[in-house]
């Protein structure tokens, strides 16, 4: 084989290659939009990105690749590659994994749940001290004023008696 029909083969292959990679990156973002619900701005803003980084991917291979020019057949790998994965994997790869990241987050979440259950009647005793020391405060507090107003009136009482 020439050489030139060897690099166009390369091309050809890393092309596929990024198709693939691509369809695998958008699943995982598929993965976490099963596990965190998103509204539409965010999925927008997502969907943004990850168009603006596979731009930037496509462009730098097309660069160092082929000197930036846009060939068709790269275009036609790319999608070989993105149509492969997806007959391959299917959603397979999504349901697996949301499901397990599920699992996974869930079992964390009640280890978390049971470790900090100490602390959480620790805070909650911790509550019910400052709200009853505040009430207490504030009893002593009006008892106080209340005997600060009658010596405050017994005091005028004796300066205008005189």
């Amino acid at each position: 084989m020439s050489q030139e029909i060897v690099q166009e083969l390369t091309f050809f292959t890393h092309s596929v290659i990024m198709g693939l990679v691509i369809t695998f990156i958008y699943d995982w973002i598929r993965v976490l939009r099963r596990l965190f619900k998103h509204g539409t701005v965010l999925l927008s803003v997502e969907d943004f990105l990850f168009w603006l980084a596979c731009g930037i991917g496509v462009f730098y291979m097309l660069y160092r690749e082929n000197n930036g020019t846009l060939r068709w057949f790269a275009v036609l790998g790319a999608t070989v590659g993105m149509f492969f994965y997806k007959l391959v994997v299917r959603d397979a790869f999504v349901n697996v994994m949301s499901t397990c990241l599920h699992k996974i987050m869930w079992s964390v979440f009640r280890l978390l749940q049971i470790v900090l259950k100490p602390l959480k009647s620790l805070i909650y005793a911790g509550k019910t001290f400052v709200l009853c020391l505040g009430r207490k405060l504030k009893k002593c507090k009006e008892f106080i004023k209340k005997r600060l107003t009658g010596f405050r009136k017994t005091i005028r009482m004796v300066l205008c008696k005189r």
